[in-house]
């Protein structure tokens, strides 16, 4: 039997390939633009984007305050904006279960602080 050229090239296995890198890929983005730390955001009619410059404040539904991800206390978030560039932009993210007054402490420290800058991260409703 002779061996016959390969006329057309079988394109089936390499696109599974390349569904399945396109899946892992959508995957991770996914869990590094939420961010790791759990919190239901509010719905708001003109949501704003996430800023990839910006610092991040989130408060989860327990009221624990992270800076950049690590938890922090209040007063640990004072002490670490105060060496901060006051034209250092936010993006602050609440749960939406949180106590309203665990947010507008922290939003008086930014203010307090001279940080002009500042988002509230919401989800589109609808």
């Amino acid at each position: 039997m002779e061996d016959e050229p390969i006329d057309a090239m079988n394109m089936v296995p390499f696109i599974d390939i390349m569904l399945v890198l396109l899946t892992i890929v959508l995957t991770t983005s996914s869990f590094i633009a939420s961010g790791r730390i759990p919190v239901h955001l509010p719905q708001a009619q003109a949501a704003l984007p996430d800023r990839d410059r910006s610092r991040r404040i989130e408060i989860d539904a327990q009221g624990s305050i992270f800076l950049d991800g690590r938890g922090v206390t209040p007063p640990a978030l004072r002490a670490a904006l105060a060496v901060l560039p006051k034209d250092t932009p936010f993006l602050l993210r609440a749960d939406r279960d949180v106590r309203l007054q665990r947010f507008v402490d922290v939003a008086d420290v930014l203010q307090q602080l001279g940080f002009t800058r500042v988002a509230v991260q919401t989800r589109q409703s609808g």
